[in-house]
Protein backbone atom coordinates (compact mmCIF):
# COMPACT_ATOMS: atom_id res chain seq x y z
CA UNK A 1 0.00 0.00 0.00
CA UNK A 2 1.12 3.35 -1.12
CA UNK A 3 0.48 6.73 0.22
CA UNK A 4 0.25 9.68 -2.23
CA UNK A 5 1.13 12.58 -0.42
CA UNK A 6 1.08 15.23 -3.82
CA UNK A 7 -1.22 18.06 -4.12
CA UNK A 8 -2.47 19.68 -6.69
CA UNK A 9 -2.81 22.81 -5.28
CA UNK A 10 -0.20 25.50 -5.76
CA UNK A 11 1.84 27.14 -2.19
CA UNK A 12 -0.01 30.25 -1.22
CA UNK A 13 2.44 32.93 -2.62
CA UNK A 14 0.40 36.10 -2.09
CA UNK A 15 -0.11 37.36 2.01
CA UNK A 16 -3.45 38.89 2.67
CA UNK A 17 -2.35 42.70 4.06
CA UNK A 18 -6.10 43.44 5.27
CA UNK A 19 -6.52 41.72 8.14
CA UNK A 20 -2.91 43.22 9.14
CA UNK A 21 -4.30 46.56 8.63
CA UNK A 22 -6.89 46.15 10.49
CA UNK A 23 -4.96 45.33 13.61
CA UNK A 24 -2.46 47.92 13.15
CA UNK A 25 -6.15 50.63 12.63
CA UNK A 26 -7.16 49.11 16.11
CA UNK A 27 -3.83 49.78 17.75
CA UNK A 28 -3.72 53.32 16.53
CA UNK A 29 -6.89 54.31 17.84
CA UNK A 30 -6.17 52.73 21.41
CA UNK A 31 -2.80 54.67 21.48
CA UNK A 32 -4.69 58.00 20.39
CA UNK A 33 -7.48 56.99 23.25
CA UNK A 34 -5.46 56.49 26.08
CA UNK A 35 -2.58 58.83 25.11
CA UNK A 36 -2.41 62.24 26.63
CA UNK A 37 -1.17 65.25 24.57
CA UNK A 38 -1.30 68.40 26.72
CA UNK A 39 2.29 68.81 27.35
CA UNK A 40 2.62 69.47 31.34
CA UNK A 41 4.93 72.74 31.48
CA UNK A 42 3.64 73.03 35.74
CA UNK A 43 1.07 73.62 37.73
CA UNK A 44 -2.25 75.59 36.34
CA UNK A 45 -4.35 76.52 38.63
CA UNK A 46 -8.00 77.57 37.80
CA UNK A 47 -10.20 78.02 40.64
CA UNK A 48 -12.56 77.50 42.07
CA UNK A 49 -14.20 74.95 39.87
CA UNK A 50 -14.71 71.43 40.75
CA UNK A 51 -16.29 68.19 39.82
CA UNK A 52 -17.98 68.57 43.20
CA UNK A 53 -19.38 71.49 45.57
CA UNK A 54 -18.35 71.62 49.40
CA UNK A 55 -21.68 70.32 51.07
CA UNK A 56 -24.65 72.29 52.96
CA UNK A 57 -24.06 71.14 56.35
CA UNK A 58 -26.23 72.84 58.74
CA UNK A 59 -23.42 72.73 61.22
CA UNK A 60 -20.66 75.01 59.08
CA UNK A 61 -19.67 78.64 59.33
CA UNK A 62 -19.87 80.67 56.34
CA UNK A 63 -16.45 83.04 55.25
CA UNK A 64 -16.50 84.74 52.53
CA UNK A 65 -13.86 86.49 50.70
CA UNK A 66 -14.76 89.25 48.16
CA UNK A 67 -12.11 90.18 45.03
CA UNK A 68 -11.43 93.57 46.75
CA UNK A 69 -9.81 91.37 49.91
CA UNK A 70 -13.14 91.74 52.42
CA UNK A 71 -13.90 89.49 54.86
CA UNK A 72 -17.68 88.22 55.74
CA UNK A 73 -18.48 85.66 58.95
CA UNK A 74 -21.98 84.53 58.43
CA UNK A 75 -22.66 87.52 56.51
CA UNK A 76 -21.59 89.74 58.90
CA UNK A 77 -17.92 92.38 57.44
CA UNK A 78 -15.13 91.75 59.42
CA UNK A 79 -12.11 93.11 59.39
CA UNK A 80 -9.02 90.72 58.92
CA UNK A 81 -7.58 91.88 62.32
CA UNK A 82 -10.63 91.00 63.71
CA UNK A 83 -11.00 87.22 61.67
CA UNK A 84 -10.43 85.08 64.78
CA UNK A 85 -12.79 86.44 67.63
CA UNK A 86 -15.64 86.69 65.12
CA UNK A 87 -15.06 83.04 64.06
CA UNK A 88 -14.76 81.92 67.34
CA UNK A 89 -18.08 83.85 68.33
CA UNK A 90 -20.16 82.35 65.15
CA UNK A 91 -18.59 78.85 66.01
CA UNK A 92 -21.06 77.86 68.86
CA UNK A 93 -21.75 74.07 68.13
CA UNK A 94 -20.24 74.50 64.23
CA UNK A 95 -17.65 72.13 63.79
CA UNK A 96 -16.76 73.60 60.37
CA UNK A 97 -15.66 76.44 58.63
CA UNK A 98 -16.92 77.01 54.85
CA UNK A 99 -14.49 79.44 52.91
CA UNK A 100 -16.16 81.02 49.54
CA UNK A 101 -13.44 82.60 48.51
CA UNK A 102 -13.48 84.92 44.89
CA UNK A 103 -11.62 83.57 42.33
CA UNK A 104 -9.79 86.95 42.62
CA UNK A 105 -8.64 86.33 46.18
CA UNK A 106 -5.28 85.64 46.89
CA UNK A 107 -3.23 83.19 49.18
CA UNK A 108 -2.68 85.43 51.58
CA UNK A 109 -6.43 86.01 52.35
CA UNK A 110 -7.14 82.65 52.14
CA UNK A 111 -4.12 81.49 54.58
CA UNK A 112 -5.39 83.94 57.04
CA UNK A 113 -9.07 82.74 57.12
CA UNK A 114 -8.19 79.12 57.21
CA UNK A 115 -6.17 79.82 59.80
CA UNK A 116 -8.72 81.60 62.01
CA UNK A 117 -10.94 79.09 61.65
CA UNK A 118 -8.08 75.97 62.52
CA UNK A 119 -7.03 77.82 65.42
CA UNK A 120 -10.63 77.91 66.72
CA UNK A 121 -10.99 74.11 66.12
CA UNK A 122 -13.03 73.89 62.69
CA UNK A 123 -12.52 71.74 60.43
CA UNK A 124 -11.51 73.78 56.91
CA UNK A 125 -13.69 73.58 53.65
CA UNK A 126 -13.22 75.09 50.67
CA UNK A 127 -16.69 76.02 48.36
CA UNK A 128 -16.14 75.61 44.67
CA UNK A 129 -18.49 75.77 41.68
CA UNK A 130 -19.09 72.53 40.20
CA UNK A 131 -17.72 73.14 36.05
CA UNK A 132 -21.01 71.35 34.67
CA UNK A 133 -23.40 73.41 36.34
CA UNK A 134 -21.67 76.99 35.49
CA UNK A 135 -23.49 78.90 33.50
CA UNK A 136 -22.00 79.40 29.58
Amino acid sequence: MEFNFESTRKPLTKFGMAGLADIVLLLLIFFLLTSNFIPQFGIQVNLPQADATAPNEPSHVSLAITADGQYFVSGNLVEREGLLAAVLEARASHTALVIRADQAATIDQFTAAASAGRAAGLRILMATDREDLRPR
